[in-house]
């Protein structure tokens, strides 16, 4: 018979995936006092939104209201977050009320900082311009997408962590595939800029993901960031720290993904790991317990750890904290571990999709047997579309897988 959860009040800062996985499993471990402090209204199943830039789904299907989400039990507070003081078991909202806890976990996401790239905000409403990592833009992806029929089409990844790391390719690999099929894609130069050196970080996906490039003839530019953006000119800098040049590209369309951190006030919280300039939590990365406060845990996007940032990733980690909370609240050390596990779902063409498990150690770590997703396949193309968001609404965030 499994032991009654401690008591203990429990603080969960962010009601997106990870805030919202942890709080139901939390309740369904018996955990009787979870707080969650949340501002949103509306929730979004984000990954869906690359689909919604290639003309695939309908982006007002890809959220629901933030209040028929909550676990029962679980109290929300709609308030922004504002102050962390973890020496006095403190989080200060926005609205200035202090929030005492016995545990806290850190959850809020990561900010999109389009302001980190010269122009690139005058851009998105003064030129062909556009990225899928916001709701409202994502449409705006397929309606230039669309209407191009010839010249240059510019997609570019940003240096450092980002959310979803697979997608700044996937939207180029959807526009190619739907020029093909239109019969305008040799017209079309395809340009994708890659602050990489390689493909993707494990080799077997990284060969396979050279081979889709090339078989779209995309321009893959290596080593490479996107410094800044003229809308109205039509033009991109783009500088190639391999070879240490820089060059202005004309482009007549243009995706481009955004520098990402940690939000602001993270950022400028002691939660902060000190040595990481995105101020991202500094946790353990295998107990996600805090390196100098005990009672905290982080996980999701913000969480410091050495791994791709998606919602897979959370669904591992998730039932690592609420185990280890209960570690902690019964005065014993942590004891389960996350192993770094993530999946990237990255859909190479309308219909063809291939799913990269990896952990920490970067080997392949297949969850469906006797399934070969290291390449291309419809299967897993429905499985993206169609089975992955009816998981996500029906069993994840409800705290069952």
């Amino acid at each position: 018979m499994a032991q009654p959860f401690p008591t203990g009040r429990i603080l969960i800062v962010g009601g997106g995936t990870a805030g919202l996985t942890v709080a139901a499993r939390l309740r369904r471990a018996g955990a009787a006092d979870v707080t969650l402090l949340d501002p949103a209204t509306t929730h979004y199943y984000q990954p869906l939104w690359t689909l919604v830039g290639g003309g695939q789904a309908d982006v007002r299907r890809t959220g629901r209201p933030e209040a028929g989400l909550i676990p029962r039990g679980v109290r929300w507070l709609r308030e922004a977050a504002a102050t962390f003081e973890p020496d006095r078991n403190l989080v200060v909202t926005a609205g200035g009320r202090e929030l005492s806890y016995d545990a806290l976990v850190v959850a809020p996401g990561l900010q999109l900082d389009f302001d980190r790239v010269p122009g690139l905000e005058e851009a998105l409403s003064t030129g062909p311009v556009s990225s899928n990592y916001r709701a409202d833009l994502a449409p705006r992806t397929w309606e230039l997408i669309r209407n191009l029929r010839s010249g240059t089409a510019l997609f570019t990844q940003p240096a450092g962590a980002i959310k979803c790391g697979g997608a700044p390719q996937k939207i180029a690999y959807l526009a190619a595939d739907y020029w093909r099929k239109q019969g305008v894609l040799d017209d079309i130069r395809v340009v994708f800029v890659l602050p990489d050196p390689v493909m993707f970080k494990v080799p077997v996906w990284a060969d396979q993901l050279e081979k889709v490039a090339r078989n779209y003839g995309i321009e893959v530019r290596r080593s490479s960031e996107l410094v800044s953006l003229d809308g109205q000119a039509r033009t991109a800098d783009i500088v190639d720290h391999a070879a240490g040049t820089k060059e202005t590209l004309s482009f007549d369309l243009a995706h481009v993904v955004p520098p990402q951190s940690a939000p602001a006030f993270v950022k400028a919280s002691p939660l902060a790991d000190p040595a990481n300039a995105s101020g991202y939590v500094d946790v353990d990365q295998y107990t996600l317990r805090h390196k100098r406060f005990g009672n905290v845990f982080a996980l999701g996007d913000v969480a410091n750890l050495p791994t791709s940032k998606t919602g897979a990733a959370i669904r591992k980690q998730a039932p690592t904290v609420v185990a280890n909370l209960r570690d902690v609240l019964s005065g014993r050390e942590p004891e389960k571990r996350y192993d770094g596990y993530t999946s990237c779902p990255v859909v190479t063409a309308r219909n063809r999709m291939l799913l990269a498990e990896f952990g920490y150690d970067l080997e392949p770590a297949p969850s469906i047997p006797f399934i070969d997703t290291t390449k291309p396949r419809q299967d897993m193309w429905l499985l993206k579309r169609f089975g992955l968001p009816a998981m996500y609404w029906h069993a994840m965030l409800k705290g069952l897988v």
